[in-house]
C-alpha cells in the first residue's frame, strides 16, 4: 500500500495556524452555500473582524501557502480582465481540493469528539424496540418489501450507533468526573445528585428494555429472516452502482450490513464466555454510583480539615525540600517509609574489619572484587536455620466435588422454579396455585421488580429480573377481585392482576397456546 500524503495537515503546525484555520473555514462555509470559487477579497470579508489581518495581502500569502500544501487550488482569474495589461497581473481565484476538504472533515470530527460529553439515551432503547418490532412484522409478510426492510434496518443501525457512541463517550466523561479531571469541585458537588438520579433512571430502563431487545433479536434470528432482509437491504443500497461493479458493490454492502447486525446482537445478547455490552455497561454504571459517593465523602472530609494522604505527601515533600543535607534526607526517608537494607544478608565482624583495612573502590568491577563468603547452608536453603518436614498439601478434591454438587442442585432448583412460574400466556394471579418456598421467593422478586417500575396512572408494566432470566408482565384488573397464593408457610393475598411470566432462558421461542402470533412483548401495548 502506497504511503499517504498528509501534507494538507501541515498548516496546523505552521506559525500562522489560526489564520489558516479561519481561511479554510471560510471555504467550508462557502461550499455549504454552493459557492465553488473565492477571490482573496471574498475570503478577507468573511474573516472575523476582530482577528483578521490589517490588509488583504496577508490573506493572499495564506492562500498561496495553502495552495502549496495541497489544501486549495489556484486558477487564473480571467473574469476581471478588461485590458491587455491585466493579463500580466497576478490574479487568481481559489477553490477547495479533495485533500483539503478531507482534512477539514477530519478536523471537524476531531473537534466534535473532543467536545462530546455523551449521554445515556434511554429514548434510543425505546426506538430500538420499536424498530425490531417493525422488522418482525416485515419478516412475517409473505413477500418482504425491500424498501420497508431497508428503512427499518437503516433507522435501527442509526439509533444503535448513536446509543453505543454516546454511552462510550458518557462513561469516559463520567470517569473523568470521578477522577475530578476537567471539572471544578464546586460544580461537581452541585450536580452530583442529578447525575446519580440520571444513572439510576438509565439503569432501570436498561434492565427493563435490554431483556426485551434481546428477546426480539432472538425471535428474529430463530425465524431465519435476518439474512434475507440484510440481502434485500444490500441489494437496494447497491442498486445505483455501475453495472460492472454491481455484484462487488452488493457483496460489500451485505458484509457491512451483516457486521452491523452482529454488533447489535453482541451488544444486547450474552454468549457463553462473553457478556453483552449492555450488561457490562449496566455493571459499570452501577459501580460508578458508589465511586461518586466516595468522591463526595472524600471532598467533605477534606473540607472538614481532616487529614488525607495527598496532604500528608505534600507536607512530606516540603520537609524533604527543607532538609539541610542528604544525611537528614536519608533519616527522614527511613522514618517515613521504614525501608532499610535487606535484613537476611548480614556481614560478620571479621568481614567488616577486613573491608575496613582493605576497602574496595566503588569503580571496581563485580568480577574483579573480592568475593563475599556465604554459608553453604544459606546458599542451599536460603536460611541459616534448619527447616523441618514441610506440611503435606491438603487434598481438596472432595470439597470441590461437594461444591459442584451443591451448585448443580441449586441450578436445577432454580430451573424448576422458573418452569413452575412460566405461565405460558396471560392468566389471573389467583390461578397461579400453590408454590413451594423457592418458587415463591422467585415470584416475590419478580413481583417486586414489576412494582418498582409502576407509576401513578399506569395499568400495565413489564419488568425483567436482575439476572435477565425471567420477564413479568403485570396488568391491573378493575373488577375488585382478590388473589391468594398458597405456600407451605402461609397464604399470600392481595388485589388480583393479570400476569404473564416468561422464561427468557428457553433455547427456542415456541408460540404458546392461546397467545398471538405477534411478538409476546407487544402484549402490554395491545391491551
Amino acid at each position: 500500500m502506497a504511503s499517504q500524503d498528509y501534507t494538507p495537515f501541515a498548516h496546523l503546525t505552521a506559525p500562522n495556524a489560526p489564520l489558516y484555520r479561519q481561511v479554510m473555514r471560510a471555504f467550508l462555509v462557502a461550499k455549504e452555500r454552493f459557492a465553488v470559487h473565492l477571490r482573496p477579497e471574498d475570503v478577507y470579508a468573511t474573516l472575523d473582524a476582530e482577528r483578521r489581518p490589517a490588509d488583504v495581502e496577508a490573506v493572499v500569502k495564506a492562500l498561496d501557502s495553502l495552495v502549496g500544501w495541497g489544501n486549495l487550488r489556484a486558477d487564473p482569474d480571467h473574469a476581471r480582465v478588461t485590458a491587455v495589461e491585466d493579463f500580466y497581473r497576478r490574479r487568481f481565484i481559489y477553490q477547495l481540493t479533495r485533500a483539503g476538504e478531507a482534512a477539514e472533515a477530519a478536523l471537524g470530527t476531531y473537534d466534535e469528539v473532543l467536545g462530546r460529553r455523551g449521554e445515556l439515551q434511554a429514548v434510543a432503547l425505546h426506538d430500538i424496540v420499536t424498530q425490531l418490532r417493525a422488522l418482525l412484522v416485515i419478516a412475517s409478510e409473505d413477500e418482504t418489501d425491500p424498501a420497508k426492510a431497508y428503512v427499518a434496518l437503516s433507522v435501527l443501525t442509526a439509533r444503535f450507533t448513536d446509543l453505543a457512541d454516546n454511552a462510550r463517550a458518557f462513561m469516559g466523561s463520567l470517569q473523568r468526573t470521578i477522577d475530578l479531571h476537567d471539572i471544578e469541585v464546586e460544580a461537581f458537588l452541585a450536580y452530583k445528585d442529578r447525575l446519580i438520579q440520571y444513572l439510576e433512571r438509565f439503569i432501570q430502563d436498561l434492565i427493563t428494555l435490554g431483556g426485551r431487545i434481546a428477546l426480539l433479536i432472538g425471535e428474529l434470528e430463530d425465524q431465519g429472516r435476518v439474512g434475507p432482509m440484510l440481502r434485500l437491504a444490500a441489494a437496494r443500497e447497491a442498486a445505483d452502482a455501475a453495472p460492472e461493479d454491481a455484484e462487488q458493490a452488493e457483496a460489500v454492502a451485505y458484509e457491512k450490513w451483516a457486521g452491523r447486525w452482529s454488533g447489535l446482537a453482541q451488544w444486547f445478547v450474552s454468549a457463553e464466555g462473553r457478556e453483552s455490552q449492555a450488561r457490562l455497561l449496566r455493571g459499570r454504571a452501577l459501580g460508578s454510583i458508589p465511586q461518586l459517593l466516595a468522591v463526595v465523602r472524600q471532598l467533605n472530609e477534606r473540607r472538614a480539615g481532616r487529614s488525607d494522604r495527598s496532604a500528608d505527601f505534600r507536607v512530606l515533600a516540603r520537609w524533604f525540600a527543607q532538609a539541610p543535607d542528604d544525611a537528614a534526607r536519608h533519616r527522614l526517608w527511613r522514618v517515613a517509609f521504614g525501608l532499610y537494607s535487606s535484613r537476611h544478608l548480614t556481614v560478620d565482624a571479621d568481614t567488616l574489619a577486613e573491608r575496613t583495612a582493605k576497602p574496595e573502590p566503588a569503580a571496581t568491577a563485580w568480577g574483579e572484587a573480592r568475593p563475599l563468603r556465604i554459608s553453604p547452608q544459606l546458599r542451599r536453603t536460603g536460611s541459616y536455620e534448619r527447616r523441618g518436614k514441610p506440611r503435606r498439601v491438603a487434598d481438596r478434591g472432595e470439597a470441590k466435588r461437594r461444591l459442584a454438587e451443591i451448585a448443580a442442585r441449586q441450578a436445577g432448583e432454580a430451573k424448576e422454579a422458573r418452569d413452575r412460574l412460566a405461565t405460558g400466556g396471560p392468566m389471573r394471579l389467583s390461578r397461579l396455585g400453590e408454590l413451594d418456598p423457592l418458587a415463591f421467593q422467585l415470584f416475590l422478586r419478580l413481583l417486586g421488580d414489576a412494582l418498582a417500575t409502576w407509576r401513578p396512572g399506569m395499568t400495565t408494566t413489564v419488568a425483567t429480573s436482575g439476572d435477565g432470566s425471567m420477564e413479568i408482565r403485570l396488568t391491573a384488573l378493575d373488577d375488585g377481585s382478590t388473589a391468594e397464593v398458597h405456600t407451605p408457610d402461609g397464604v399470600f393475598s392481595g388485589p388480583d392482576h393479570l400476569i404473564d411470566i416468561i422464561d427468557l432462558t428457553a433455547a427456542v421461542s415456541v408460540p404458546r397456546q392461546g397467545a398471538s402470533l405477534r411478538p409476546s412483548s407487544q402484549f402490554a401495548e395491545d391491551r
